[in-house]
């Protein structure tokens, strides 16, 4: 049987492409295929638990069963962050949205459109590109994600966010591919009747979003470049892990 087998971040620097089909045998396992890798690629072997592995999108346990067809993604711990993703539903007015685009983040009209009369506050974040990190001179920013499993994250975050805030709407963009200086990567819009679930709201998407979101970032200098340390590790290239 075959199975479809994707590598992001740092993983697809240590192995050199981006995916690859291969064929296993009835029966293997999560934790077999892992192995298979970490032999040809002694140095995701290295990272251990920071890599975590998804199959079709969720992340798995070493011992689940493999199936034709599937889809299984290696997965460094995330920099927290198919083509552009339609806002969600058919109702009229304003929706909630969870995109990914590799253009400009047009804040100020997203902002707009999510607005309705009986809204007291719009609060909005932008994550700009700063030109240092660490007093190093940064020359810009590039991001890679696992797209569709990105998407549905935004989409629980935003779920998460009005079953625990009393907020109207919720949107959520993040930028892929090279982001230059002073450019947004990243915004979070919320409405709401009042201001204080507003700022509680788009502060936890924020939050949640660097998380569980499968987005990674490279920063790149003038003399090299390297994967973004997240809050949680202090590894080559970590974050925090998903979930």
């Amino acid at each position: 049987m075959k199975v479809r087998v994707l590598f992001f971040g740092i993983a697809h620097d240590l192995t050199g492409f981006s995916q690859e089909d291969l064929e296993i045998s009835e029966g293997e396992r999560l934790e077999d295929l892992r192995r298979c890798y970490e032999g040809r690629f002694p140095r995701l072997k290295e990272m251990g638990d920071s890599i975590l592995t998804a199959v079709n999108q969720e992340i798995a346990a070493p011992a689940a069963a493999l199936h034709d067809g599937d889809e299984v993604a290696f997965l460094p711990p995330v920099s927290g962050g198919a083509g552009d993703a339609g806002e969600n539903g058919n109702r009229c007015g304003p929706v909630d949205f969870f995109r990914i685009v590799r253009g400009v983040i047009p804040t100020a009209e997203l902002a707009a459109r999510l607005k309705t009369p009986p809204d007291g506050a719009v609060v909005v974040f932008e994550g700009i590109v700063r030109n240092n990190l660490g007093g190093r001179r940064t020359r810009y920013l590039e991001y890679e994600a696992y797209e569709p499993m990105a998407i549905r994250k935004m989409e629980e975050i935003g779920q998460e966010a009005r079953q625990r805030f009393a907020i109207d709407h919720v949107g959520m963009i993040h930028r892929l591919g090279r982001v230059e200086i002073g450019e947004t990567s990243v915004a979070i819009i919320v409405t709401a009747a009042h201001r204080g679930a507003a700022f509680e709201a788009c502060r936890y998407a924020i939050d949640r979003l660097k998380q569980i979101v499968p987005i990674w970032k490279k920063e790149v200098f003038e003399d090299g470049a390297i994967w973004a340390k997240g809050d949680n590790q202090e590894s080559e290239t970590g974050s925090r892990r998903l979930g």
